[in-house]
């Protein structure tokens, strides 16, 4: 009796991969024993990937946990699983053991324009050459990131307004603050610091982000757009 050719995981639908199954459904639309596919690439003779790492994730009562505890020995008992694959499969879960362990990342909150000027306040101040900034926030207003957009010289720094926006979409900012220091003291607006605030809040009102303030940063004090009523 003829038996049936192994498939090779390349000859398997393409969503039942556990790599494209990933990147179209999500990490948590994957069992343990796939995403341990993910990790060791290839199978056995007599096994494809998915099927060995089920067999692994069967000793292990399909526990993380206990697969952990396993030794490199113990999982090279497996065939397909050799030295580098098992100490692969060992820090893995080492790496999951450590992020449990850890206090979840607490970012700060951005409310009011005093919150800006706090959290710019110890990269900006005494600063001799105008820098602008700006600052990405998720739905909560909590901080996701920042970076300087821009650096010129003492009375100006030009502002790629595309730059800001590629950003703030690769951070999947619903929210952004612009930030920038007059290192003459100077608290009044420019005419250009006008029009950027004009440039980006078009810019972001296209791709459903707010815009929440615009700062001019100074040692003394700042001016927020937002406080003025002009955004």
């Amino acid at each position: 009796m003829h038996k049936p050719d192994k498939l090779n995981l390349k000859q398997w639908a393409t969503e039942d991969r556990p790599r494209e199954k990933m990147k179209q459904k999500g990490a948590g639309a994957l069992t343990n024993a796939e995403l341990l596919a993910i990790l060791i690439h290839t199978g056995n003779t007599e096994d494809s990937v998915v099927a060995l790492t089920q067999k692994v994730m069967a000793s292990c009562r399909n526990s993380l946990s206990e697969l952990g505890k396993l030794s490199v020995g113990e999982l090279c008992s497996f065939k397909g699983i050799g030295e580098a694959k098992a100490i692969t499969i060992l820090a893995a879960c080492e790496i999951g053991r450590r992020r449990k362990e850890e206090e979840p990342v607490k970012r700060p909150c951005i409310r009011t324009s005093r919150d800006i000027y706090d959290w710019f306040y110890p990269m900006m101040a005494d600063m001799q050459i105008e820098e602008c900034h700006a600052l990405f926030l998720n739905q909560a207003y909590k901080v996701l990131d920042s970076m300087r957009v821009s650096q010129g010289g003492i009375s100006g720094a030009s502002v790629d307004v595309r730059c800001i926006l590629r950003e703030a979409l690769a951070h999947r900012a619903t929210a952004l603050v612009l930030c920038h220091n007059h290192p003459s003291g100077n608290l009044v607006p420019s005419r250009q610091d006008d029009e950027l605030t004009r440039s980006v809040q078009r810019a972001c009102s296209a791709v459903d982000i707010q815009l929440l303030d615009h700062v001019i940063f100074t040692d003394s004090g700042y001016y927020s757009y937002c406080d003025k009523g002009r955004i």
